[in-house]
């Protein structure tokens, strides 16, 4: 397992959405070049917009194999007679984000679709990173119908995940595709992001209020959440850190989105479910301790700095 500190050239797609509008940026800020496949433009000065339906395989070995900007016309001629570098990593955000957008068997279509053929393409390229978004869904309550129980707390990444829903089972879909593929490209790492309820920065102020004083609401997000511009830092960590082959990691903030200890927390709304480990005083339910412990994640975004509670 190494880090890599060196400036890479990364292919993110969905990087229009309420995620990626914010990851990029961060990723910018450490120095990586980026490229954004999307169906709609991100407004960034820095970065070009190719548009490309990802459910076309074609479309998307062409995109991965592109330039990055107009101006690259400009390079010298390489090896196979093109100027066109290949990317370092591929990070696939591009979805349907949750149910009811769309018609419930064009979600599963388009999202497993997607992802398969991102995956696919990036390993025939020899691209040897990619990063998925998986979701906090697959813990199978987010969509659930009725008051639904999770197995046990913490939610960490050996969860039995069976979730009822469309979105969800996309997501698993994905994971599976990714294990798939990292077993058949030997020295490809494919990191999947559970990643939990995404909170951008203007959402704090009239959001977290009604999330602290009604916690009740908030059992579907495990009481959890990822601050966009944490999520960019765990994007940044997952293309540093190489040789780790297939690896599930959840994608949320350290704390749970309430005043209350986590214990008092789950003691009082989800008293049926067992707690198989000692967990910290705050700790989120959905636990990111192994972001912490294996890429080295510092939550900079504590939801605490921006709601007077």
């Amino acid at each position: 397992m190494t880090s890599s500190n060196t400036a890479k050239r990364i292919v993110f797609t969905g990087g229009s959405g309420k995620a990626g509008r914010h990851c990029i940026p961060y990723l910018l800020s450490k120095g990586h070049s980026v490229l954004n496949v999307d169906l709609l433009p991100l407004d960034h000065a820095e970065v070009h917009t190719l548009k490309a339906d990802l459910t076309d395989s074609g479309q998307v070995f062409n995109a991965l194999s592109s330039h990055f900007h107009l101006s690259h016309y400009e390079n010298p001629r390489g090896p196979g007679g093109v100027g066109v570098e290949k990317p370092d990593a591929v990070i696939h955000f591009a979805a349907y984000a949750r149910n009811l957008l769309v018609p419930d068997n064009e979600t599963f279509r388009g999202n497993v679709l997607s992802t398969y053929n991102v995956i696919e393409a990036t390993c025939k390229l020899g691209i040897k990173k990619v990063i998925i978004a998986s979701s906090e869904t697959t813990y199978g309550v987010c969509f659930a119908q009725g008051d639904v129980d999770y197995h046990c707390f913490p939610l960490e990444e050996d969860y039995d995940n069976d979730p009822e829903d469309t979105y969800a089972t996309s997501k698993l879909c994905g994971e599976r595709c990714a294990r798939s593929f990292a077993r058949r490209f030997p020295g490809t790492d494919i990191y999947a992001l559970r990643i939990g309820n995404v909170i951008e920065p203007h959402e704090y102020e009239p959001d977290f209020p009604s999330y602290v004083k009604k916690p009740e609401t908030r059992k579907r997000n495990a009481w959890s959440y990822i601050d966009a511009r944490d999520l960019g830092q765990i994007c940044d960590l997952c293309v540093q850190k190489d040789g780790l082959g297939f690896q599930v990691f959840n994608a949320t903030n350290d704390t749970i989105t309430t005043r209350e200890p986590t214990a008092e927390i789950l003691k009082r709304y989800a008293p049926n479910t067992p707690v198989t480990r000692e967990m910290g005083e705050y700790e989120a339910p959905l636990s990111n301790r192994k972001i912490r412990e294996v890429l080295g994640f510092k939550d900079v975004h504590d939801w605490r700095k921006y709601v007077n509670v």
